[in-house]
């Protein structure tokens, strides 16, 4: 546990580091590719640090944060799009957590107090719940013996969902308190879905979705314009963009079972492109002729993430017993506020596994 916490120390330097150099080069490089070669072995080196850290907790937070998160923003400023291509430049104390972190700045002004303070509210109340919600899970746990695989399976869902929420929003509430930001709600009630486009589009992290949206979608988009009809010029970009997702997912999968990737994850995202591409074309071709009603239509598409996620998404994950592992780590960490001493995850039992 010590090294693994002097680890995460290190990484998170170079992280810090590696990001003040990429905020200097603005005045070096201008956008393109003389920007862009200067900042690969940033990227590389991103790729490279999640594998320095052993722990669910944190290598697996680290390795979302990084790899994925800092390196797909970076590599849009590279060309001056995204969140971190600014005029003027952004402060680098700004330029960082926006780059490290899935946030989103919203500037506040009195109008939008009474707002603010809503929704503030709204938020606290949903993490005392999502936090109630999980630890009654995590009190389940105890009984996984006597459940039925595809209802462990269930709770599954439900813990990854909690526990990204909550997450996130920890997230959000300390940068909210230190560098008055916002950052964007992570799920917007995805059990409310009406289809896989409102699902994965609207629903289901957001900070992902709106970090693929510019980095894979729209340039595949623009690139298939000139070559099919307009109309179709979505479905190359759905294809692509979920199967980025699925490459993305193995590669956070590695970095915290360290095992062979079996691609069964990325056969789940290109199954969910595939369908979400045939509904995008149904809808096209119908042209709001035919209606399903939610009640019909958010059913079916539940059952579908779930009976997908049963089959493909969640057999690779639970190989590497993140559950059990991430129980011992969070137990550790506990006798170490406790106590003051540090014990290895190896050492403990985990009492709800």
């Amino acid at each position: 546990m010590k090294g693994e916490i002097h680890n995460f120390i290190v990484v998170w330097t170079i992280v810090l580091i590696s990001l003040c150099y990429c905020h200097t080069i603005i005045k070096f490089f201008p956008n393109g590719k003389s920007r862009f070669v200067a900042i690969i072995p940033i990227v590389c080196l991103f790729f490279i640090l999640p594998l320095y850290l052993t722990s669910i907790n944190l290598g697996g937070t680290t390795c979302f944060f990084i790899a994925w998160l800092a390196n797909f923003k970076i590599l849009l400023f590279a060309f001056g799009k995204g969140p971190l291509s600014s005029i003027p430049p952004l402060a680098l104390s700004t330029f960082i957590p926006l780059a490290c972190l899935p946030i989103k700045f919203q500037k506040h002004s009195p109008s939008n107090n009474v707002e603010t303070t809503k929704k503030t509210t709204n938020s606290t109340l949903n993490l005392v719940t999502k936090i109630t919600l999980l630890a009654i899970l995590i009190r389940v746990y105890n009984y996984k013996d006597n459940l039925h695989p595809k209802l462990l399976l269930f709770c599954y869902c439900l813990h990854i969902y909690f526990f990204l929420e909550i997450l996130l929003t920890m997230v959000s509430t300390m940068v909210r308190v230190a560098s008055q930001v916002e950052l964007e709600p992570p799920f917007d009630e995805p059990y409310k879905t009406s289809s896989l486009q409102d699902f994965w589009g609207k629903r289901w992290n957001l900070m992902v979705t709106n970090i693929l949206r510019p980095t894979v979608y729209n340039p595949v988009q623009s690139l298939m314009l000139d070559r099919i009809p307009r109309k179709w010029a979505p479905l190359p970009a759905v294809l692509a963009t979920f199967f980025v997702s699925g490459i993305m997912h193995e590669l956070i999968f590695y970095y915290i079972s360290r095992e062979k990737p079996s691609w069964e994850v990325t056969c789940f995202f290109i199954i969910h492109g595939v369908a979400l591409s045939v509904e995008i074309m149904v809808k096209k071709l119908l042209n709001g002729k035919l209606w399903v009603p939610r009640f019909i239509s958010g059913p079916l598409t539940l059952g579908f993430i779930i009976l997908t996620s049963f089959w493909l998404f969640f057999p690779p994950l639970l190989r590497g017993k993140p559950d059990v592992k991430g129980c011992n780590e969070s137990i550790a960490f506990l006798e170490f506020v406790r106590y003051g001493k540090l014990v290895s995850p190896n050492n403990i039992t985990c009492p709800f596994m």
